[in-house]
């Protein structure tokens, strides 16, 4: 063989193996894919030019950071308006716009571009990750991700840049803004934090649109598209989805508001109006948003309770948030609620569940709560601080939601890559899971008798 053909033969040899790892295990690639580029993101956020004073960044904080960015959190160590230089705020806001997509959606459209088509188990993989009911959806659906994403970033920056123009003669701010509210990423160029914007409803509520659209998912966009407000032709998942988180956004407003009410080192001194501005604006940026318009770590502890609770639900399954999903937990309360009148199956809206979609549903909360008592255990034993503010830390950093109390920069450089691998496992975790347990589902030929266990 002549040094040519071994030249020519080494790239088909490379590219015949990358071909089959992609069709063997799509989810493989996904993580490997997301994984790869936090390094990268890691390293470039490590350089001096990332920074203002042009200093290293240490390796823990620039990993964090770039996590966080890229599992679109929001969590900070290092104020994210002093810290970086453009440079740094520039990968960072890369990272948000690349974790926005999703690993799913990178993974496939990576595989799309090598093997010319989504085998099988890529099919799977999307419909599990993205939500599509239809193998024959995904290749649609994954358009849908990649438009749906440029189109409404660009309607927030033309609504929020003229904004943060008149405000403080700014046309970065309204795109980084707008590139952080649909990826419910939390990330603000303000050291202050948003609190100086309180009172403006050009800027807070194009944040709230554009973090509840977030949270709804590609696949709730694509029902909507075709079948717009003809609410009969929805699918199950949109129904759940939308109402879940409708749902859920007006009991978090209520429960906020009541119990911060009188709190004057949050909302106590505002009017009565601005309070219940305050209310919906936390409510909805606990779908994952990570936004604030005042102390977090001042709330109550009831408060941060509440908000565990919320956070850990998060936004809609193939969204830019996290959590382990609204119609994952809407599953749940249906199976409780089904077990207690005595019905066999799981009925809402005219459908029935399947038990396979049940039985995914309690993995993918065991996997959060195991996570999370996991995670806080380990923050327990490097830290002094209240349990509620440890517990409120992880599942904000667990749920990818990035509303913080102050601890993620306190910490030692164990807690912080702790919260790191957190985040990590957040984002790709459910989906994995999910994925995992779809594409291993196999039928047995032979049954075994039941027999009943004493339960409770």
């Amino acid at each position: 063989m002549t040094t040519q053909t071994k030249g020519t033969a080494a790239p088909a040899r490379i590219a015949a193996f990358s071909q089959g790892v992609l069709r063997r295990s799509p989810a493989l690639v996904a993580l490997g894919i997301f994984l790869a580029v936090v390094l990268l993101f890691s390293g470039l956020l490590a350089l001096p030019a990332a920074t203002a004073d042009g200093t290293r960044t240490p390796l823990h904080d620039a990993v964090f950071t770039a996590v966080s960015a890229m599992t679109v959190t929001g969590l900070v160590t290092v104020d994210t308006a002093l810290h970086w230089s453009f440079f740094g705020q520039i990968v960072i806001l890369a990272g948000v716009q690349v974790g926005g997509l999703g690993i799913v959606t990178i993974a496939l459209l990576l595989s799309r571009a090598v093997t010319h088509k989504l085998g099988v188990r890529g099919r799977i993989m999307a419909q599990q990750g993205i939500g599509t009911s239809k193998l024959g959806e995904v290749q649609s659906l994954l358009k849908i991700v990649v438009l749906t994403t440029v189109v409404v970033e660009a309607a927030l920056a033309l609504v929020l840049v003229p904004a943060f123009i008149v405000r403080e003669g700014s046309f970065a701010s309204g795109t980084w803004h707008g590139v952080s509210a649909f990826n419910n990423a939390g990330f603000v160029t303000h050291a202050e934090g948003l609190e100086q914007f309180a009172t403006d409803p050009f800027i807070i509520v194009p944040l709230m649109v554009g973090v509840f659209v977030g949270s709804l998912g590609f696949p709730v966009f694509m029902v909507l598209m075709v079948h717009k407000t003809h609410l009969r032709r929805w699918n199950l998942h949109t129904k759940l989805t939308v109402t879940v988180t409708l749902g859920l956004l007006i009991v978090g407003a209520v429960v906020w508001t009541l119990l911060e009410w009188g709190n004057t080192a949050t909302i106590g001194d505002l009017p009565a109006g601005e309070k219940l501005v305050h209310g919906l604006f936390a409510s909805t940026m606990m779908r994952s948003g990570g936004f604030a318009l005042v102390d977090t770590g001042a709330s109550h502890p009831i408060t941060l309770l509440a908000t565990d609770a919320l956070m850990f639900v998060g936004g809609g399954s193939a969204s830019t948030a996290g959590g382990i999903k609204v119609t994952t937990i809407a599953l749940l309360f249906l199976a409780i609620a089904a077990e207690g009148k005595g019905d066999k199956n799981v009925r809402v809206f005219r459908r029935t569940v399947p038990e396979a979609a049940l039985r995914v549903a309690i993995s993918v909360i065991f996997l959060g709560a195991t996570l999370v008592l996991a995670a806080t255990a380990l923050i327990m034993t490097v830290s002094d601080e209240p349990l509620d503010r440890i517990l409120f830390e992880v599942i904000s950093a667990f749920a990818t939601c990035g509303l913080s109390v102050g601890l993620s920069a306190e910490l030692d450089p164990f807690g912080k890559y702790v919260l790191a691998a957190l985040m990590f496992a957040g984002r790709v975790g459910p989906i994995g899971l999910a994925s995992a347990l779809a594409v291993r589902r196999r039928t047995l030929l032979y049954d075994y008798p039941e027999d009943r266990p004493v339960i409770g």
